[in-house]
């Protein structure tokens, strides 16, 4: 819970940067939920997220009832912490 607090404040930080005219902003769009999920919660929604993501070559698909978006073959581009 307070990681997800602490990664949407950087993502608000850094949406405010990029209108502020500044080039060079915090990547808060490589942050994904565990399965893979994007975040409704991001500035702009999970379809900013998408557009992020697939600017940096990444597979967006849909999946479910709820049509919510997930990055497709994620699992060989984590990092460990």
């Amino acid at each position: 819970m307070t990681t997800g607090i602490f990664v949407w404040i950087a993502a608000e930080t850094a949406e405010e940067d990029l209108r502020g005219g500044r080039k060079r902003i915090t990547s808060y769009w490589r942050v994904i939920k565990r399965d893979g999920g994007l975040n409704e919660k991001y500035p702009g929604g999970a379809r900013r997220h998408a557009d992020y993501l697939k600017a940096e070559g990444h597979t967006i698909h849909t999946l479910g009832r709820k049509r919510s978006l997930r990055v497709k073959d994620f699992e060989g581009g984590l990092q460990k912490l």
